[in-house]
């Protein structure tokens, strides 16, 4: 049998109500009395079932996701499995909120923390902007106890509790490494297309490319990084500009959106087959892109298991209770035309 309340209870000599205190971190119980409920706890093997205590209370978890507007059909992917949790609320106990913000916007993401933080959540999954008032925000929750994990782009100097998503790093260096074997012995510069510097996902990604070409294929030249704001027409026409001004590149790395946009100049350029391009999140257009021959290879991170991560983790922390860590790594997914998933209805 398991041990329960009332042999915690009576082990330490104490009544079902100072048990009651103990167990949820309410004041006024003694030290010495709170000692002899936790060394009961200790000798019994008293393992809370958490789950079961919140549904005798009707407890529920008030947590909020801000999450960038925009285009990005990644982003719009990752609100689709937040509202997916949201309709499962009433079965997991949540109350999700989803707080949009412009994209790149590091004073309304700011403003945006300092109203979740009025709110008093048990949690904040936020993508991040890395940038001074972004990481204060996010300092300030933590100081109110509000556990935060950050989405997709992380943010380690904010003492947020967790990231979830994939090693950006492990992918810039992935994403250089399939670069510069398709691209073999042939000659002819790479072009790197990102979002926006301002993001850490993608200075990551951009560090760890940068090193595995430098490393392994140091002859190929590697031009300036060109922000296209993850914004499809802006990618259009920067890459429809790069291939006038060099239109001997061999490859393009897009490590950030947009890339209907990037599939478009190629294709209008008449050059969807003759450039090596590798881009990130599998969406229906790069979907369609990789399965025209345009994209040669995709990086691809779950976001339906990064919201499910978060959710874990910030119920956890409000619990008291630890993170398993293996269970919240997110994988990289390498994908070509080949290996595709089936499209979901």
């Amino acid at each position: 049998m398991r041990p329960t309340v009332h042999d915690i209870a009576a082990e330490a000599g104490v009544s079902l109500a100072t048990v009651d205190r103990v167990l949820n971190n309410r004041p006024g119980v003694r030290s010495v009395t709170r000692g002899k409920v936790e060394r009961a706890i200790a000798t019994l093997g008293y393992v809370r079932d958490v789950a079961a205590a919140n549904l005798a209370k009707s407890r529920s978890y008030p947590l909020i996701f801000i999450l960038p507007a925009g285009e990005n059909s990644f982003m719009r992917g990752l609100e689709a499995e937040v509202r997916s949790a949201m309709s499962r609320s009433a079965t997991e106990r949540l109350d999700i909120t989803i707080l949009s913000v412009p994209v790149f916007d590091a004073p309304a993401l700011a403003a945006a923390l300092h109203d979740a933080r009025e709110r008093r959540p048990a949690g904040v999954a936020v993508v991040a902007v890395d940038a001074p008032e972004v990481t204060e925000a996010v300092k300030r929750l933590r100081e109110d106890g509000i556990a935060v994990v950050t989405l997709v782009s992380d943010l380690p100097g904010s003492g947020r509790d967790h990231f979830a998503g994939v090693d950006n790093v492990a992918a810039g260096r992935t994403a250089g490494s399939l670069m510069g074997r398709f691209l073999g012995g042939g000659e002819g510069p790479v072009a790197v297309l990102a979002g926006s510097m301002l993001v850490r996902d993608h200075r990551d990604r951009l560090e760890g490319f940068q090193a595995v070409m430098s490393e392994d294929f140091a002859s190929r030249r590697i031009l300036p990084v060109i922000e296209g704001q993850d914004n499809p027409s802006l990618v259009e026409a920067l890459v429809g500009a790069l291939l006038g001004q060099h239109p001997d590149v061999a490859g393009i790395y897009s490590l950030g959106a947009g890339n209907r946009g990037l599939v478009a100049a190629l294709e209008k350029a008449g050059k969807g087959r003759a450039v090596c391009t590798i881009a990130h999140e599998l969406t229906p257009h790069s979907r369609a892109g990789l399965l025209s021959g345009t994209i040669d290879a995709l990086l691809n991170q779950n976001a339906g298991h990064e919201v499910r991560s978060a959710i874990r983790v910030l119920k956890a922390k409000a619990d008291g209770l630890p993170v398993i860590a293996a269970q919240e790594r997110i994988r990289i997914d390498i994908f070509l035309k080949d290996n595709l998933p089936l499209e979901q209805e």
